[in-house]
This record gives C-alpha cells, structure tokens and sequence, in this order.
C-alpha cells in the first residue's frame, strides 16, 4: 500500500486586480493552509495575503536579485520554484500565490507541480483571473469571432511561425522581445525593430496596433494605446505589456469544404425522406 506524503501543493492565482477577480476557492486556500509563498508584485495585495495567512514568504527577492546580478532568469526561477518546494517538503500544506492565473506565463508553478508529483506529492492548479481574460473585456473583442493566435514575442522572433492575418494576434512581453541572455527584463529599439520587420512580412507597416496593460489595482485604468505598427520600436513599454494585433485580412472561403458539407446535409435529409414515406 502506497504510504501518502504529507505536504501538499496547490497553485492560485490572485487575479490581476484582486479586488473582486479573487475567486473563493483560492481565497480559502489562501486563509486556510499552513503557509502562503508568494511572489505578487502589487503591494497592497501583498500586504492583504500577509495579514491573512498563517506564514507568509515572500519570493519576490529573487527578482531583485536578478536585476543586480544579472543572473539568468531561468535560473532564478528554478530558485523560486525550490524555495515553494521546500516548504511541501518539510510537511507543510503550501498555497503557492501569482498575480492573474498561476499558470499562464508563470513557469514557476509548472516547475513546482511536475517535480511534486514526480515526488509522490498532491498537487494541483486553481485557475484565475488573467490578462487574457481582462483584455478581452476591456478590448470588447470575441476571440471565437475571428480566431486567435497568442505566443510570446521572443519566440515568435526566433523561430518559424506561420501567422494567420485573419485573426487576432497576441504577442505577450515584446517589452523583453529579443533578450536571448534571459538577463534583463527589457528590450531596446533595435530589437523591436527586428520585431517590426518580422511583423511586416504579414501586416503593413501602417496597421493598426495595440499596447494593453491590465489594470493591476482598484483605482488603475487599463492601458490601451493605439499606434501604427511601425512606430512599435518607439513606444514606451513594460514587462507587462501586451501587443494587441487585430486581423488585417478578411475570411476567405472555402468553397470545396463548404461544398462538402452540404452535400453531406442534403444525403441525410434525403435519407430521412425515404424513411419517413416507408413509415
């Protein structure tokens, strides 16, 4: 009989503006386990989890860190994703807390779940609010309208991606867009330049773009800045930036699948045909 570990992991999110985006399952999580290890970078949802936990850790030291020594960011992460660890290890029931959804651009609490699992640990996910979720609402946009592709900047620079001008487009962090050391959390003009110029192979210069930022306290307003694509590589951008690029080609049809199907639909009404007049 398999011997049940005590410590357990589970990972939530505090949405991006918590009042009101923090949904109930997570703030019992929150209040109700043994520890709260957290790396939120708004202060005052800080300052909450810290008055409602039982033992609070904070993780957001390690970004410090980074920034001075230039320390890679996988790495940090990894330290991260140990130090959450660690606290399961010695028994503890852990909450692991991230801003938005924890497992949206959140690495840190993939790495954690896997290896507590592969550990013979309980572990597992709450969802939250994201910055998904509130661009769309504060965009007005219907993803299923048009479709969506979404992907992280660098790596739509770095590798071969075949992008659909007929949908929407999401690029996340073009704020760090080409930063291959994983040292800093910034990009420069020139790197947005050659973000641009891949752009370009698609989308016109003169089109019609987005920078969006979640509104990340109760009194903040979203960012939403429209510019043309070719002044992307002088705009003012954050880590938390989102570049919004809406279809700039219309639907085309086809006509052969389209031609298909009602084939397909006018064989079954003809096949219910015959067996209504055999009734």
């Amino acid at each position: 009989m398999k011997i049940k570990k005590q410590g357990s992991l589970v990972c939530v999110g505090t949405g991006m503006r918590m009042g009101g985006q923090l949904t109930p399952i997570a703030q019992s999580y929150i209040e109700n386990f043994d520890v709260v290890v957290a790396a939120i970078p708004n202060i005052f949802t800080r300052k909450w989890l810290m008055g409602v936990a039982k033992e609070y850790i904070c993780l957001n030291d390690y970004y410090a860190d980074m920034r001075e020594d230039g320390k890679n960011r996988r790495n940090t992460y990894r330290r991260m994703a140990d130090t959450i660890l660690a606290e399961m290890r010695s028994g503890k029931r852990v909450c692991a807390a991230f801003y938005g959804h924890p497992g949206i651009f959140a690495c840190i609490s993939h790495m954690a779940i896997a290896d507590a699992r592969a550990e013979g640990y309980e572990a597992h996910m709450e969802p939250g609010i994201s910055a998904l979720d509130c661009l769309v609402a504060d965009l007005g946009i219907d993803p299923g309208t048009r479709g969506m592709q979404s992907m992280e900047s660098t790596q739509f620079m770095i590798y071969q991606r075949n992008i659909d001008p007929t949908s929407l487009l999401i690029l996340w962090q073009p704020g760090i867009a080409g930063e291959l050391a994983l040292k800093k959390l910034e990009t420069n003009e020139e790197y947005l330049q050659v973000l641009v110029d891949k752009l370009t192979r698609t989308y016109p210069p003169e089109h019609e773009v987005y920078l969006y930022e979640a509104a990340t306290d109760p009194l903040e307003k979203a960012r939403i800045d429209k510019l043309q694509l070719k002044d992307l590589p002088r705009a003012f951008l954050k880590q938390i930036t989102t570049l919004v690029i809406p279809a700039a080609q219309d639907l085309q049809k086809d006509q052969s699948i389209i031609d298909q199907l009602d084939a397909i639909t006018a064989r079954r009404q003809s096949a219910r045909g015959e067996m209504a007049e055999q009734a």
